[in-house]
Order: C-alpha cells, then structure tokens, then sequence
C-alpha cells in the first residue's frame, strides 16, 4: 500500500499561495496560508475558502436506496426530501461509531453519502457488505468530486455574485444543482465552522477556475484562502465533534450526547439497533461521561488526552484543545464524569504536563453565531 499522501486538485494552487501542507488521513492538505488566527478571524468576521476535497463521496442509488441506508445507518434517511441533506452516523454492531456522515439526497432514488477522509475506506466497504439483498447500487466517487468551502458572514453575498442559483431559498442542511462560475456544481448550505456558508461539490477538473473565481468575488469582502488548522478551532469553538476525538469505536452515539441522531422509531432492523438501545437505556438511567466545555483560567493550552482532575482524583480526559481566537482563551472538548459535568462545577482542572491548571466547565458551543 503506497504510503505517498494523495494530493488535491488545488495542490499547485496552495503551493503557489505559500501554503504549509501537511500529510492528513492520506492527503497532503493546506494547514495554514500565513496565520490561522487570520484566517480564523476572517472566517468568523467575513470570509474564507477551503479546499475539503479529501472528504470521501460516496453515491448509493436505485429503487432500494433509501432502504438500505436506513438499514446500514442510524438516522431514518427515507424521510430525508428532494435536495436536503442530513447529519448522521454509521455505527457497528456493538454500537461503536465508525464514522459521522452527511447524506444529501441529489435525486428521487440517489444519495451522496460523505465520510470522512480517514474513514471513506471503512465506509465504503461497510455500505457495500450491507448492500446484500437490497435494490441499490454502492458506488465509490471520492475521484469525482473536488469539494471547496465558502464560510462566513459575507459567503451569501460572495457567491451569489457568481451564481444565480436560489441562495436565499436555500436552507440549512439543503443542496441544488447549479452553476457556479460557469462551473455546475452541487451547492449545499453546510459546513464545519459554525457559520453560515456552503460547500461546492465540483469535477476535479474545474476547481481551480471555480477557487479563482471566488478568490476574485470575495477580493473586496476580505475573502482569505483558509486551511485545516482554523478549521479545527472554528469547529471546537462550535461545539462541533471531530471523528478520531470526541467520536471513535469505542463510544456510541448516546456515549457522545448526539443520541438524537438514531432514529428507533424506523422500520426495519439496522445495523447496531440492539446495542444502541441497551446504550440509550444505560444514558437514561445513569449517563457515562459527558462532553463539555473547558475554558482556561490560564493561557496553557490543553491537548487530547490530557487528564482532567476534580480534587485530585482523575474524572474525565481532554478530546481537543486549542487556543481559542473569539475567546482570547484556551478552550477544550472533553469526557467527563457526569457528576462534574454541570456548568460552574467548582474544582476542575486539566493536568497539562504534571501542572494541574484550573478550568471552568460550560455548556456547549463556545461560540453560536448570531442570526
């Protein structure tokens, strides 16, 4: 197995921009332009662009679509309408999550399912085995696609002068078919940062024009190219979970607060449904840890793995950490025991390299824009 990281369509690009690239799940991704408290800050006041085309798409078609992701994920996806989309998740038998999906429905019986880059394989594999007995055809486009990102408060305006698609009829959590730049394109209002924006799904072929292009609408908007560093602490600062941190095998769905998104009420059987409900009576009657917030009362910045104390005793570990740029302050996600798990829970602190730094507890997100 080759062990050269797989590179983007926009890889010149990034590195005619100065980018520093870093190996991440395979790929060789931009980790940051110039400085990611910059791009961060632009994000959250304007605008930024990203190159997210390591994400794996994955197309499931045909009469028993619908069926079979209802069967081989948590969520009721037979319920998902015409050009919208829904978070999700595709667990194991033991309830364990294997990866956290999106699924938009592109068509009356077609569905692109996109995992993540460092599960796309897994997940791939796992739709296909359980496509066995159903109408539906599992078919592998992570070659099919580049996927830019467009986020932040003047991301509306930034498209639109380059699209007359329907943006303002556009909701959260919906897709169309449309042309962006002369380029067609599949524009979805999602992201991961916690503002309002879209994601461009596009053929490798036409993302460099496409990213020129809104580099040049968004000139005098302060548009800046973005990489995955300030994506991770604009998604920790909206409470958003990252697969391989707050979410792994070793935890199911009702273990990471996101319960809500595995639907019992379906019909049918689907794969984990008897351990994830052994899992949800176990939250009810006497919840595990939980995920909370951590802001630093110091400036030393906790890291995943990092212990988290309650006088002196061990009650939870730090799944991400960094510094926050809205907050001025570290900021951590972290599993807790539940009876330190309330807001304002007095006594907790993170052992950061044998130095036990005080911590105040909050409710999730950090930050929630506003409308």
């Amino acid at each position: 197995m080759s062990t050269v990281p797989r590179r983007t369509a926009l890889d010149a690009l990034h590195r005619s921009l100065g980018a520093t690239m870093t190996d991440f799940a395979g790929w060789d991704m931009p980790l940051r332009y110039a400085s990611e408290r910059e791009e961060h800050q632009a994000v959250r006041t304007r605008a930024g662009l990203f190159d997210l085309s390591h994400m794996g798409e994955i197309t499931v078609s045909g009469p028993g679509a619908a069926a079979l992701l209802d069967h081989a994920l948590v969520g009721n996806i037979s319920t998902i309408g015409p050009g919208r989309a829904r978070y999700t998740m595709i667990c194991r038998e033991d309830g364990g999550i294997l990866d956290d999906l999106i699924v938009y429905r592109t068509g009356g019986n077609e569905y692109l399912v996109v995992a993540n880059a460092g599960n796309a394989q897994i997940v791939l594999d796992a739709l296909i085995e359980q496509a066995a007995g159903f109408e539906a055809e599992v078919r592998d486009d992570r070659d099919a696609y580049a996927l830019l990102a467009i986020q932040g408060p003047e991301s509306p305006g930034i498209l639109a002068s380059v699209t007359d698609a329907d943006l303002e009829g556009l909701k959260y959590y919906a897709g169309l078919p449309g042309t962006v730049a002369g380029v067609p394109a599949l524009i979805a209002r999602t992201g991961y940062t916690g503002e309002d924006g879209f994601e461009l799904f596009v053929a490798p072929e036409h993302a460099e024009g496409l990213w020129r292009a809104l580099t040049e609408a968004g000139a005098s908007a302060g548009l800046v190219p973005c990489g995955l560093s300030c994506r991770d602490t604009l998604r920790l600062e909206a409470g958003m979970p990252l697969y391989g941190n707050e979410l792994t095998t070793a935890l199911t769905p009702f273990d990471a607060g996101l319960g809500r998104v595995v639907k019992f009420e379906k019909e049918g059987d689907f794969v984990g449904r008897k351990a994830l409900e052994a899992a949800a009576e176990r939250a009810a009657d006497s919840p595990p840890r939980v995920l909370v917030g951590l802001v630093a009362a110091g400036r030393r910045v906790p890291r995943a793995g990092y212990p988290v104390l309650a006088d002196g005793a061990v009650i939870g570990e730090v799944t991400s950490g960094a510094p926050s740029p809205t907050l001025g302050k570290p900021i951590a996600m972290a599993y807790v025991d539940a009876a330190h798990a309330g807001p304002g829970t007095p006594g907790v602190a993170v052992d950061i390299r044998g130095a036990q730094e005080s911590y105040e507890v909050v409710a999730l997100p950090f930050y929630r824009r506003r409308k």
